[in-house]
């Protein structure tokens, strides 16, 4: 684990970008005040400052068989790492200020409750992921309900929720675990599929002189996105089933200086085995260069960091 810690990855990333990964100064733009790290999936934390802001951080990563041919078996039991989170925030390597979940899938909620309690950070969610972090044992007090529009300013940065979309799968372009539930703490989940995606949202995260959007699923509400120009843009693989899935975001957002690759390995996997299991970073920086050329593409090792 600990050599995950300082590696720090490239994926056909031009040269400002290149230097900048590789810890030279680079020429084309003085480096922001934010930091951004990769804690694999979409987990992302973000630092401006002393401020730490975390996206969807699941650092547990059990095993569920969602890259296998049969897919995740819904009847998984949730689980967390207790030992392995303490270590980080025992050792002052992750804290956090805010938590940001896009949606409330297992690969995106079942740590944040634990984390929230750990570190007093305030929780952004929908009703349903608040109603399912609830229940899972989150600090009510620090819950914060989101809906999309939500523009936001704390000491040193900016949160601004966008109503988003998940990915849209399979022949009929579905939805795993579909779904919504009221605030409540009766009924504790139990397995990956008591999960639901409850609703999607995106975030910006402003601060520092540099701002970065993030998207927890392959797909987006186009309108939300109008007069956005994110510096970083978390852009997962997939989108198949949307038109025009990467070029039609490129253009919305006016050709981003950065696209980061999010949500491409495989979770099955622990931290420190970061692991593109369907050739998804490939299609992905391939669409990225033909509908943004000026864009550079970037990806990261688990806990590798990039600074816009």
């Amino acid at each position: 684990m600990e050599t995950g810690f300082s590696r720090r990855g490239l994926f056909g990333a031009g040269a400002a970008a290149a230097a900048i990964l590789a810890g030279a100064p680079a020429t084309a733009r003085a480096a922001s005040g934010m930091t951004l790290r990769w804690w694999g999936n979409n987990g992302w934390e973000i630092r401006v400052g002393p401020k730490t802001i975390l996206i969807d951080p699941w650092l547990t990563r059990f095993k569920t068989g969602t890259y296998t041919p049969a897919g995740a078996d819904p009847r998984t039991p949730l689980s967390v790492n207790h030992a392995l989170i303490d270590g980080y925030l025992d050792r002052g390597y992750l804290r956090a200020d805010h938590i940001l979940v896009t949606h409330g899938h297992y690969d995106h909620l079942t740590d944040v409750p634990y984390l929230a309690q750990r570190t007093g950070a305030t929780v952004i969610g929908t009703e349903t992921h608040l109603s399912l972090m609830a229940a899972l044992g989150a600090p009510e007090d620090q819950l914060s309900i989101a809906t999309g529009g939500e523009d936001l300013t704390f000491e040193g940065y900016s949160i601004r929720v966008l109503r988003s979309l998940h990915s849209a799968t399979g022949t009929r372009a579905q939805v795993a675990f579909p779904g919504t539930r009221p605030l409540s703490r009766r009924d504790r989940p139990r397995v990956i599929s008591d999960l639901l995606e409850g609703g999607t949202l995106a975030y910006v995260v402003s601060g520092g002189g540099a701002s970065v959007l993030d998207f927890g699923g392959s797909n987006y509400v186009e309108s939300e996105l109008a007069g956005l120009r994110p510096d970083v843009v978390l852009l997962p693989p997939g989108g198949a089933k949307v038109r025009e899935y990467v070029p039609r975001l490129l253009r919305t957002l006016g050709g981003p200086r950065w696209v980061a690759a999010t949500h491409w390995d495989d979770f099955d996997l622990p931290l420190g085995q970061a692991h593109d299991p369907n050739g998804g970073l490939e299609v992905l920086r391939k669409a990225v260069a033909a509908a943004s050329p000026g864009s550079e593409f970037v990806v990261l090792d688990h806990l590798g960091e990039f600074t816009p």
